[in-house]
This record gives C-alpha cells, structure tokens and sequence, in this order.
C-alpha cells in the first residue's frame, strides 16, 4: 500500500481534529479532503482508516457510498472506542463497517483487502467493535444491531434520506460538535446528491470534517469531484490527495507477501509492475491468480504470469468500460489492444482505421470514458496496461487480422525499427514470410543489446512451429544456439536444437555450429557433461570448413571441469585448439582459446595460469571478445577458489562480472553468482547465505549446472547446524552427484561431507565405499587439487576401517598429485591427512602439530570454518598425550565460541561433548545435582536442539558421547517441560543464529 498517502491522510485528520471547532479556515475550522484515485488504488481502504482514526477520538461519524447509495452512522462508545494511541492494530479492530459492510460489491471495487482471506475476520471485528445506528429516522423500541441501508428508486426520495441520515450530525456541528462525513464514490452521485454535498461544501458547519473519494476517470463533469457550481468558502480547509499506483519496491512486498519471497524472481515483479500499472488490486489479485494456479510450485516465471491472464475484477471493468463507447469510437480501443503499447495518436488512429480528424475525437471520448490514459510522454495505451489483452480477445477475428496488418506498416515506419513487436503483428496479420525476416532481425537485435534471454523466448516459440520452412530454420536455429549458451537456458532450448539437428538436410556447417553452441549448453547449463563432450567433439569434425567455430570447439574440449575425461585429453585439445587459433589469425578465435586456457591452468593450479590471464585483452570493444574476457576472468576466479586462493577469486570474480554485465552475458553472470555462494561459505560469510543459496537454486530451476553452487552450499550449512536429512538431500540429489564429470569438484565436496555425517552414525562401511568411489573418480580425472575438501574424510574413513597402508598410500598419491600445483587449500588439507595418519599411529604430538600447521595455513586463506575443525583436532592430540592440557581445554572453549558465531550449532554440540569428559571430577565437584524447575538444563537444551534439526536418538547420542537411552530420557523431559507435542517443535527453544 502507499505508506505515504496513509500518513498525509493521516495527518491531515489529527490537523482537522485537533482543536475545537471555530467559524475559521486552518486548524480546527471545517476541513475537505478531496482523495482522487483510479479504480483499485485503495481509496475505500484509505476511507476506512480515516473512520477509525475518528471512532479513536470519540467522533461521531457517517460514511455514504454513492455505489449503492447506503449509509452507515457510527456513534463510538466510551466502552468500545480504544485510545488513540492505541496503534495500528487497536485502530483497524475499532473502525466501524463502512459502506463495505453494506455492499460487498462496491468494496471490491477499490479495496485490496477484498481479495484478502483475512478481510471478512477484521470487517466482522470491526461491526462488533462499534456502536451504530442506522440513517434516517428511527423508530420506537429496540434498534436492529447493524446498520440499515436504503436505495429509493427515485433520485429526490435517495437525496431526503442522504438528508435525514446527515441532519443529526449536523445538528452537532452547529453546536460545535466535531463529526466527519465520508462520501464514497462521489463520480457515482446522481445530481440531487452532489448538489447536497455542494451546498453542505458552501456553508460549511463549523464541525464538518468531510472527505469525498472518487474515480478522476469516471467524474461526469472531468476534474469536478462535486460538479459544476462548487463552491469552497474561505473558512473551508480544502485539500485533495491523489493515490499514487504502487511502485517498484511496493509491488516486490505485496507480491512476496503473497506468494513468498523466494518464489518471485526479479523479472517476475518487473513484469507485474509493467503490466498491473502498480494499482494495489490489480497486483493483489494477480498474486490470487499465481496462488491459485501454482500450488506446490517452487518458484514462478513471467511465462506463469502470462498463463494465468487477465484477472476477471479488471476484465468486467476494461470491457465493460468498452463497451459503454460509441460503436464508432470503440475501434480506438481495439487498436490500443491489438498495439498492447503507449503509441502516440498518429498510430493509435491508424490503425484503427480512423483519419487523423476521427481518430482525434474518438481518443478523447476514450480518454474521458477512462478506457484509455495519457503516459508522461503523451502516448496512449489503456487504463491498466493487463486490460488490453481482455479486450483484444473480444475484437472480431477479421478486425483483428487487419488492425495487426496496419499495426506493422506502422511500426515499420520508426526508425530504429522495433522488431519484436513487429514481429508478433507480422505472424498475427498472416504475413509469414516478412513475419519469419522479423523473427531474425528482433533475435539479432536482442543479442546485440545483450538481452540473450528475450531471444531465446523469441525464437523457441518460432522454431516450434512445424510449418516454418527448412532454410529459414537452418538462419534461425544458429541464433537460438548462441544466445541460449550466453542467456538463461529454457527448458524447450535443447529439445528444439536436438530436433533440428535431426533433419541431415542442413548442411553440415550449420549442423557444427548449432551442435558447437548445445554441446557448451550442455557442459555448462545442462549439468550434462559427457553428452556436451560429445556434441562438441562431433562439431569439430562438422565445422572442418569453419576453422573459427572449430576452435572454439576445441577450446571448449580444453576445460577440465566440462567432463570426466582425464585431464591429458583436456590438455590435447587444449594444445589444438592454440594452434587453430593461431592459424586463424582472427581476433575472436585468438580470445576465446586464450580465455579458455586461463580457465584450464587456473582450475589445475598450474602457476602459469596468472600470466596467462595478464595477457587477456581487457581492453577490447569488440563484444563478443569481451564475452570471451569476461568468461576467461570469472572461469579463472571459480579456479582460484578451488585452490584456496580467496583473494584473488574475489578480485578477478568482480572485474569478470563488470565486463560481463557490459556485454550482456547474462549466464556468465549467473556463474559468477554461485562463485560467489562459495566464497562467502569458504570466508564464513554466513549470515544471509542459506536465504541467498535458496533463492539462487529457485532460479537455477530449469539449469541445474548454475544451481549446483547453491545446493552445495545449502548442504554444507545443514550439516554444520545437524540438519542431516536436508544435508543429504542438497548433496546427494539432482544436479550436484552428477557421475558425468560436469561439475567434479563438487561431486568430491559432497562426497566429503557425505563421508562425514556416516563417521559420525558409525557406519564406517558406508563412509568407506563413499571414499572408494570419490577417490577413484578424482584418480581418473588426475586434478588433485579438487579433493580438498575430499582427503581428510576418505583419509579418516579408510583408517576407521583399520586399513592404515590403504590410507598411507591415498596420502602418498595425494602428495604427488599436488607437486608443482599452487593450492593453498589442498596444502592445508594435505597437513591434515597426515595428522589423521600420526593421530592413527598413536603419535599424539606429531599429529597435534600437524592439525596446527594446517590451521595456520586455513587461517591465512581465511577459512574460519576449516580453521576451527583443525584446531579441534590439535587440541584433542594434546589432550590425549597429557600435555599442555588447561591450553588445549581453552582453545576448545574457543572452538565452540567460534562455532556458535557462524551457527554450526552441531559442531558446537560435539565439542562441547568433548569439552564435558575433561571437567572436574565427582570428588571436585559441589555435591547434589542442580536443580533446573521447569527450566531445560544444559544438558537438555543441547539434546533439544539436535531433536530439532532431524537428528535420531542414536546420531545425538554418538554426537555428544552418550548412550541412546540417556538420550532419549532427555528428549522426554524436554518435551514435558516445553509442552511439545513434537521433536521438531523443541526448535522454538534455540536460540537465535544467523539465517
């Protein structure tokens, strides 16, 4: 709602209310508020606020809705009427029924709690927290409870029962009696009403606060809410308010409100604050539409949007508003549909048909029905832009067919030519073939405004239609490759490509470059990975007569992360694809090979890697070059992230996104997005994290190679925090333990973490085959420097299962596969697989210092994460070999200090475990056992809280070194004292941590 009217309203009210009445303008004298808004802009809403505000003050009040000509007289009790600093809540339970109560029909028409489930509950608290009495005059014996409402037929008998419902409060106000007049609906008012409102406006009580609401677009005499011959005295304090659509930011909280913030993308409420025109009822009651259609849906698109039409409230109004026009006027509202844009009035007359004379007068008689409005640029389009498309499906099929004919004459007359809407006229008017060279000059115009998203649309909803010829699909099919690979992928993007590249009739170049671009689809968006190695080197061979495309291909070929082939193919393709590149001699071929080298070396740590990327040319104003720079610089920061190398990522990941962003490479940006998840994870950003990480999965709904960054991220923080169930089904769900090689650092992370939590529930066999199987896969691919976040797991699994020279060779294998890598991370992780061995040996000291070094080496990184878990382990060696052990006790205090900080609340829980098996013995200790109430106890607060992530008896229990039985006895009293029904609901008792 606009925050903003509401308050100036509200200021305006306490202004009028707050001195007694005096025969004088300003404070205190008779007061007019004159609120202006179109339909749904909240006017009744902003009517029934104003009421309760005056039933607050113990003013009398009467609200007039001239939509169904019902009057409502509200006289507070002392009783009923809570203070009015009783806040918003207290004010909206005191208001009295308005003309809403009495007409349901008129409330819908601007109030946006209409569509609210809950609006009937607070109308219901408002009649039961007021004392009202019907208009006119009242008879003997006992009153009805609620209002009565009358509607004479005839206009003289409607206007004396508006004057007897008044003459009460008037009497008041000639006494000088505060009391305020709300007439509703004023542009409704016959002519013996509004001369009523007219001279009660003229000679003002000096009681009289009054505020009149209307449509602007609907007043019979335009600009007069009173009509002709009004009158303001100078003792009248006159002030209008115009309700302004909703804006923006206004539109993203009403709609997350409704439908839930992370199921609303951002060009979700663009295109609802576009096509709703910002008014509150429209946007409400889109959100009703989505809610309906969507149940069980994680997140909506602008494509459910356009499903879910034009809401039925603003259908009845546009086309009942249309078809109160003059038959020879209504074709100007046919053409503002068939157009669905503000033009200005030279083709709004055109293509209706009409000569500039006629169609001057038909546009103003729209404009003053309200069909149709003026924009801040003197163009015309309707009322709400959504009502076009309600009124284009009842324009005449032939009508239509021209009106679209006439329509594209016309727009191919701008200059620049706006080809997607062309386009649509074309196809609409039967024009096939100027409808198909369209379609290729709006793709190619959207690429080159880098909005790759808008051709995809275009040209899959083109290729989809069987009957478009072959040799313009063999033009059109390129373009939709080479914008999915650079946009956001569509669910239909590869379906259509494959069918395409079915038909051997396209020669065989053609067939290489559309399989060069789903081949990188694939790799990179697709989570597919050997199927895109595969397209891509059937491309190479297709593409022999294009070697610029063909070393692309190659390129693409060179990218370790792209597949599960070993990293010496990578490197094969890596050294032709230089060489076609150089052979070439073309700019754009030279940039992408030297991008995709960056990437190649920087995710192997190879110390080349930084020379390589000095070398990119920055630099350049070619775009597709820069696309390729952009891609090389946020590849190479993805890298530098694997490696530990988090300083550097941050840098080359923002430089990356500032050159994608200015070539409109949307899916490069998106990539650099999960980077970013990563990196905030890796720095112990944690605070907005699992918020972001969510939404950026909902996003990544129909491209589970860009959501893969979330899921990890979201499974590694519910491990954190004991939240096992959901740790498991981030990391060992769709699109994150892909076996296909797309995305094998991740595979390896979830692996990890995967070994983990089976270590902790003993079941050392499971965590074992977990190690064998990741192992294997980071063997064949030879990039050691992605089990980071692997080793110390397989490392501590392979030794649970007491095969020690199997774990001393994984460490051996380990060592060498890092010689001559830069990979601080994989160093640190190296450190600690070599403690688990010392720690497996029995060598306590060697092993506590082992831990230190790797915790020096994840602190300088930063990895405060990582940090904590190897300073545990140097903590615990020294306490097992007797030394040192007040130090190694406190550095464990500081540990669960740490970890409470970012939220591992289970990680907290172990160690403080552990913390417990060296406090003072029983003979130290003070005797009898505390006494807690009906309080929970440590103990019990701590069991709680592992209740209440999923974790079962048995996983506390090995978590915090107890028998399953004590566990359970400590779940039981904490539900007893809580008065929980269930262990998730033992939740409400944690205390707060980041989200």
């Amino acid at each position: 709602m606009d925050t903003s009217s509401d308050e100036a309203a509200d200021r305006w009210l306490q202004r009028a209310l707050s001195a007694p009445p005096a025969r004088r303008s300003g404070p205190g004298g008779p007061a007019l508020l004159l609120v202006e808004g179109a339909a749904g802009t909240g006017k009744t809403r902003l009517a029934s606020r104003l009421v309760a505000t005056a039933v607050n003050q113990s003013v009398h009040s009467v609200t007039v809705s001239f939509s169904s000509y019902g009057v409502t007289v509200c006289r507070p009790q002392a009783a009923a009427a809570p203070p009015a600093t009783g806040g918003a809540r207290a004010r909206r339970a005191a208001a009295p029924a308005s003309s809403a109560a009495t007409d349901p029909r008129a409330a819908q028409a601007d109030d946006p709690r209409a569509s609210d489930p809950h609006a009937a509950d607070e109308r219901a608290l408002d009649e039961r927290a007021t004392d009202e009495r019907p208009a006119g005059p009242q008879p003997a014996g006992p009153q009805p409870a609620h209002p009565r409402t009358t509607a004479p037929p005839a206009t003289d008998a409607r206007a004396a029962g508006l004057s007897a419902a008044l003459a009460p409060l008037l009497e008041r106000g000639e006494r000088g009696e505060r009391f305020l007049l709300v007439a509703e609906d004023a542009h409704r008012a016959d002519g013996a009403a509004l001369d009523l409102l007219r001279r009660l406006v003229d000679r003002p009580p000096d009681g009289l606060t009054a505020v009149v609401t209307y449509r602007p677009e609907e007043l019979p005499e335009p600009g007069l809410a009173l009509g002709r011959g009004a009158h303001f005295p100078a003792c009248l304090t006159v002030l209008r308010l115009r309700l302004a659509p909703l804006d923006a930011g206004q539109v993203r909280a009403l709609v997350a409100d409704g439908l839930g913030e992370s199921r609303c993308p951002s060009d979700l409420i663009t295109r609802i604050v576009e096509r709703s025109g910002g008014v509150p009822q429209v946007v409400a009651d889109v959100v009703g539409l989505l809610s309906e259609s969507g149940d069980g849906r994680e997140r909506f698109s602008v494509r459910d949007l356009d499903a879910a039409g034009v809401p039925p409230r603003l259908a009845e109004l546009a086309l009942g508003r249309t078809a109160a026009l003059r038959e020879r006027i209504r074709p100007v509202a046919w053409a503002a549909a068939v157009l669905d844009e503000p033009v200005e009035s030279e083709e709004l007359s055109a293509v209706a048909g009409l000569t500039v004379e006629e169609g001057r007068d038909a546009l103003v008689d729209a404009l003053r029905a309200g069909v149709l409005r003026e924009d801040g640029e003197g163009r015309y389009g309707f009322f709400v832009p959504m009502a076009a498309a309600a009124v284009y499906g009842q324009v005449p099929g032939p009508v239509r067919r021209e009106m679209h004919r006439r329509a594209a004459a016309a727009l191919g007359r701008r200059h620049p030519v706006p080809w997607v809407p062309l386009a649509r006229h074309r196809r609409h008017g039967g024009q096939v073939k100027a409808w198909l060279r369209a379609v290729e000059h709006a793709a190619l115009q959207c690429a080159a405004e880098g909005d790759h998203q808008a051709a995809i649309d275009l040209l899959e909803r083109t290729l989809s239609r069987p009957t478009v010829p072959l040799a313009a699909r063999a033009r059109l099919a390129p373009l939709l490759a080479h914008s999915a690979v650079l946009g956001l992928r569509s669910d239909q993007t590869v379906t259509v490509l494959r069918q395409i590249l079915d038909e051997q009739s396209l020669p065989a170049a053609v067939r290489g470059q559309i399989r060069l671009d789903l081949g990188l689809l694939l790799c990179n968006q697709a989570v597919a990975g050997m199927q895109g190695w595969l397209e891509l080197q059937q491309a190479v061979e297709e593409l022999q007569e294009r070697p610029l495309m063909a070393a692309r291909a190659m390129a693409a070929l060179a990218m370790p992360l792209l597949s599960t082939v070993p990293l010496e193919r990578n490197m094969y393709w890596l050294e032709r694809a230089e060489k076609a590149g150089a052979d070439s001699g073309n700019e754009e071929a030279a940039t992408a090979v030297a991008a995709n080298r960056a990437g190649t070396l920087m995710y192997i740590g190879d110390p080349g890697a930084w020379q390589v990327l000095e070398q990119l040319p920055r630099e350049t104003e070619d775009p597709a070059c820069r696309q390729h720079v952009a891609r090389g610089l946020c590849n190479a920061a993805d890298g530098a992230l694997w490696l530990g190398q988090l300083g550097p990522a941050r840098e080359l990941l923002a430089e990356g996104v500032e050159l994608a962003t200015r070539s409109g490479a949307s899916y490069v940006e998106q990539g650099a997005r999960g980077t970013l998840l990563l990196l905030d994870w890796a720095e112990g950003n944690w605070s907005e994290l699992p918020a972001r990480a969510r939404a950026f999965v909902a996003e990544a709904d129909t491209m589970p190679g860009q959501g893969v960054d979330g899921r990890t991220v979201l499974g590694l923080m519910a491990l954190s925090r004991g939240e096992w169930q959901q740790a498991t089904a981030w990391l060992a769900g769709e699109g994150t333990r892909e076996t296909n090689g797309s995305a094998v650092p991740h595979v390896a992370t979830a692996s990890g973490a995967l070994i983990r939590m089976a270590l902790v529930r003993d079941d050392v066999e499971s965590a074992v085959a977990e190690a064998s199987m990741a192992w294997d896969r980071i063997r064949d691919k030879g990039v050691w420097v992605w089990a980071a976040e692997l080793a110390p797991w397989a490392v501590d699994a392979t030794l649970r299962a007491g095969r020690r020279d199997t774990a001393h060779g994984m460490v051996l294998e380990y060592e060498v596969g890092l010689e001559g890598r830069q990979a601080p991370a994989s160093s640190a992780a190296l450190n600690w697989c070599r403690a688990l061995l010392a720690e497996a040996d029995g060598d306590q000291r060697e092993a506590a210092e082992l831990y230190r070094r790797a915790a020096i080496r994840y602190a300088g990184l930063p990895r405060p994460y990582a940090t904590v878990l190897a300073t545990e382990g140097a903590a615990r060696c020294r306490l097992a070999a007797g030394t040192d052990t007040a130090a190694a006790v406190a550095e464990l205090s500081s540990c669960v200090e740490q970890l409470t900080e970012l939220g591992a609340v289970w990680d907290a829980a172990r160690i403080r475990a552990e913390l417990r098996s060296h406090q003072p013995s029983e003979e130290q200790r003070p005797r009898g056992r505390p006494s807690y109430g009906d309080q929970l106890s440590p103990r019990e607060q701590e069991v709680a809280d592992l209740a209440a992530t999923g974790l079962t008896n048995r996983e506390i229990a090995a978590t915090l070194h107890l028998s399953p039985r004590t566990v359970e006895q400590h779940v039981s009293r904490a539900r007893r004292k809580l008065e929980s029904q269930s262990r998730q609901s033992l939740a409400r008792t944690r205390s707060p941590r980041p989200e």
